[in-house]
C-alpha cells in the first residue's frame, strides 16, 4: 500500500514538472524559427538566387540577339540581276557568232588566207584577179558592219548596265546581314565582268575588220606590184595594136 502510494506521488510530480517546463520548451523553439543570423542567411540565398535567375534572363536575351543576328546573317538578297547580266553576255555573244564571211574561227581564217590573201597569179586573167580584189574588199565591208552591229549591241547595253548597277548599289546599303552584303557585292563583281566582256568584245570585232582591211590593202599592193613587174619584164611589155572605138 505505502508503495502504491509512492508511485503516484511520483506520477503526479513528473506531470507537473513536465508542465511547468513546457511554456519554456516553446519559448526556445519560437526563439530559434526567429533568429536574425539564420534569417539574414536566408536573405542573402535568396537574393543569390534571384541574381542567377537574373544572369540566365540575361543569358537567353544575348543568345536570342545571336540567334536573330545570324538569321540575318543569313538571309539572302531579295534582288538579283544575274538573269539580266547573263542575257546582255549571251546577246554579245550572238553579235560575235553572226560574223560575216571570215568569222572568229582560226581554221577558216588560215583558208581565207591561203586562197584569198596568198600569192599573186599574175598568169590569171584579169576576171579572175578583178574577182579576188572584189572578194577582200567585201571581206573589209563585212568586217566593219560587224564592228559596227557590236558596237550598237553594247551601246544599247549601257542602260541596263546602269539600272542594274544602282539596283545593286542600293541592295547593298540596305542589306541587313552579311550575306546579302556579300551577295550584292558578288552581283557588282559580275556585272564588272559583264562590261570587261563587252570591251573584249568591241576591240576584238574592231581589230578583226582592221586586219582585214589591212590584209586588203597588203595584197592590193602586193597584186599591182607584181602586175608592174610583169608589164614591164623583157618581152612582156606593152604592145600598140589597133583599137575600135565609137562604133
Amino acid at each position: 500500500m505505502n508503495r502504491s502510494r509512492f508511485s503516484i506521488s511520483a506520477s503526479r510530480l513528473a506531470l507537473a514538472l513536465a508542465l511547468s517546463l513546457a511554456p519554456l520548451g516553446a519559448t526556445r523553439a519560437q526563439l530559434m524559427v526567429f533568429d536574425p543570423s539564420n534569417y539574414a542567411q536566408n536573405v542573402m540565398t535568396a537574393a543569390n538566387t534571384l541574381q542567377q535567375i537574373n544572369n540566365q534572363i540575361s543569358s537567353l536575351q544575348n543568345e536570342a540577339q545571336m540567334i536573330i543576328n545570324q538569321t540575318r546573317n543569313l538571309a539572302s538578297l531579295p534582288y538579283s540581276s544575274l538573269q539580266t547580266i547573263q542575257q546582255s553576255i549571251a546577246q554579245t555573244q550572238q553579235l560575235l557568232h553572226q560574223a560575216q564571211r571570215i568569222a572568229y574561227d582560226v581554221q577558216q581564217i588560215d583558208q581565207a588566207f591561203a586562197t584569198q590573201y596568198g600569192a599573186v597569179n599574175v598568169s590569171a586573167s584579169s576576171a579572175s584577179l578583178i574577182d579576188g580584189a572584189r572578194q577582200r574588199w567585201q571581206n573589209s565591208l563585212a568586217g566593219f558592219q560587224d564592228a559596227l552591229r557590236v558596237q550598237a549591241g553594247i551601246v544599247q547595253g549601257v542602260e541596263t548596265a546602269r539600272s542594274e548597277a544602282s539596283a545593286l548599289i542600293s541592295s547593298s546599303q540596305s542589306a541587313v546581314g552579311a550575306l546579302q552584303a556579300s551577295q550584292a557585292g558578288n552581283q557588282l563583281l559580275a556585272l564588272q565582268s559583264k562590261q570587261l566582256a563587252d570591251v573584249t568584245a568591241l576591240l576584238a570585232s574592231q581589230g578583226r575588220a582592221q586586219s582585214l582591211e589591212m590584209a586588203r590593202s597588203a595584197q592590193a599592193q602586193e597584186q599591182a606590184r607584181e602586175q608592174m613587174r610583169h608589164f614591164i619584164a623583157p618581152g612582156h611589155a606593152y604592145q600598140p595594136g589597133n583599137v575600135s572605138m565609137f562604133h
